[in-house]
């Protein structure tokens, strides 16, 4: 394992699930088809959602569409609780020294956050239960990119083009980490520095 080469770069881009986020997607599924979605197997995936799960991510069901939809598909009313529940199911852990070096970084680079999520995801996110400190999402980066504010998802060079341009950020300036190898591609392709992470991994040797 070694470090990465960062000379020249200025900004650090990070996935949230699988990268900053621990994910568990069976148990995602599990809760899921308790609910009532017998194909929550075939709908939810690991990097990229299908169905009303896709059309959540990019903005185009809010989450109460996205409620009536999902009861619709399954069959039977599901309390609203009970779906965030599921969603919830997605998420194993946040380590607390992933947010520790969240915060180290953050002394010598821009820390940005590019995720295709969705609304249910980030109402948590953004609330104190988010880690151990009682902090939110919004407390470890200097500005956050969810896929379903911006209407479309990873690996999509649109919602690449949007962040780079909102940031005022130059792309050969720029580390990428992500979990998903096709967002990986894209952001070689953009001319983006990139590292792609493993659920869970401890990346922090590429930066010591």
């Amino acid at each position: 394992m070694q470090k990465l080469d960062l000379t020249g770069i200025k900004n650090i881009v990070f996935d949230l699930g699988g990268v900053i986020i621990t994910l568990e997607r069976a148990e995602a599924v599990r809760r899921f088809r308790e609910a009532g979605l017998k194909n929550a197997e075939e709908l939810l995936d690991a990097y990229h959602q299908k169905g009303i799960f896709l059309k959540l991510e990019e903005g185009k069901l809010t989450k109460e569409e996205f409620y009536d939809a999902l009861r619709e598909e399954a069959g039977r009313d599901i309390p609203a609780e009970v779906i965030d529940n599921a969603w919830m199911g997605f998420l194993k852990e946040v380590p607390e020294y992933k947010l520790e070096m969240l915060e180290t970084l953050r002394k010598n680079y821009k820390i940005y956050l590019l995720s295709n999520t969705n609304p249910v995801i980030m109402d948590w996110a953004k609330s104190p239960a988010f880690s151990s400190q009682r902090k939110s999402i919004n407390c470890f980066f200097d500005k956050i990119y969810a896929s379903y504010q911006i209407g479309c998802t990873k690996p999509a060079p649109e919602i690449f083009a949007f962040m780079l341009a909102d940031a005022g950020i130059v792309p050969s300036e720029t580390l990428f980490i992500d979990d998903g190898i096709a967002n990986i591609e894209m952001g070689k392709k953009l001319g983006m520095k990139t590292y792609l992470a493993r659920n869970g991994e401890d990346f922090r040797y590429i930066f010591s």
